[in-house]
């Protein structure tokens, strides 16, 4: 059974990792915040009936606390409710500050892409001046080369 877990593990950090290096972490953040408001809506109305009387009710309650939002409108009165709550609001947190993580990243990126196209075109006028530079000293080379001595 540890065998099967690890396994998938390995698969989930596997793609993880592959998501981040090809910048395409969002769809998978989505997704996870979609399938986590789904079943936090359905493990709501299951555990506080009361509170979340339907499943669409836990889903909007889900969706809302996720975002940190809160309007308050539904509210956990149980204690299993709101330790699903307190689990549901740190998730919503953590994906706010990766998904702002992850912007920030690439405006970095974005504009290291454009100092180093900056960097690579001078560069490139160095080594044509460079080049420039060898022609000439050849020519003098070659004129002083043919000067008696």
């Amino acid at each position: 059974m540890s065998f099967g877990v690890e396994r998938i593990r390995t698969t989930l950090q596997q793609r993880t990792l592959a998501a981040v290096a090809n910048r395409r972490v969002f769809p998978y953040l989505v997704v996870i915040t979609v399938v986590t408001a789904v079943l936090t809506g359905v493990i709501a109305h299951v555990v506080a009936r009361k509170d979340f009387p339907t499943v669409g009710i836990g889903i909007w309650w889900s969706i809302v606390t996720l975002g940190t939002v809160g309007y308050g409108d539904v509210v956990p009165h149980t204690g299993w409710g709101r330790v699903l709550g307190s689990v549901v609001i740190v998730f919503g947190v953590t994906f706010i500050a990766f998904l702002s993580a992850i912007v920030t990243s690439l405006f970095v990126d974005s504009d290291r892409a454009g100092e180093k196209a900056a960097s690579y075109a001078r560069h490139q006028e160095v080594l044509g001046l460079l080049q420039e530079l060898k022609t000439r000293m050849d020519v003098l080379e070659k004129r002083d080369a043919a000067r008696p001595h």
